[in-house]
């Protein structure tokens, strides 16, 4: 058995073991792995160890290979996203910008808002209550502060005005 430093090591499995110690974190897009596995960390105070840089044949292999062993999935990024995004009080609009910021596609976006089950309108009222208390204001100028405050955090103006619609409860 050969002893090897990490420098030793190829730059392929260097740059996979890379990819597995992120994915195993959490999910991520395409986008953000690859922006990740590009970027070379450098420690304050140390010298940095020259080794072989990654090339972009080796970062193609690493990411077709996440791809194959099911490590790396946009449309399953997303829907996890969403939910995540959701249970923390955001709206879909804000989300859709996420995820576009995430590089998850247009297509791909919209097909996991079409297929989470969450009523963003009662998500909304929810969060509205939270923030303002159980009775919310129905007068104009704490109307708006609410509304602000929903737009703020990404939901549309028909699901904000819906809650005012459906307020006779």
């Amino acid at each position: 058995m050969s002893e090897s430093s990490p420098s030793k090591r190829s730059a392929y499995s260097r740059l996979l073991d890379k990819a597995t110690r992120v994915l195993a974190m959490r999910d991520h897009s395409e986008q953000e792995l690859r922006r990740k596995l590009v970027a070379q960390p450098t420690f304050p105070g140390k010298p940095r160890v020259e080794e072989d840089p990654f090339t972009p044949e080796d970062i193609e292999k690493v990411i077709a290979w996440c791809y194959e062993h099911n490590w790396l999935d946009d449309a399953q990024f997303a829907s996890r996203f969403i939910t995540s995004r959701a249970r923390k009080g955001y709206g879909p609009q804000r989300i859709r910008q996420e995820l576009q910021s995430k590089g998850i596609k247009r297509e791909t976006g919209e097909a996991a808002m079409f297929n989470c089950e969450i009523d963003w309108q009662e998500m909304a009222r929810e969060i509205a209550e939270r923030k303002f208390g159980e009775h919310l204001p129905t007068e104009w100028k704490e109307r708006a502060k609410v509304q602000r405050f929903l737009q703020y955090r990404g939901f549309f103006m028909e699901d904000i005005q819906g809650i005012y619609r459906n307020f006779s409860d």
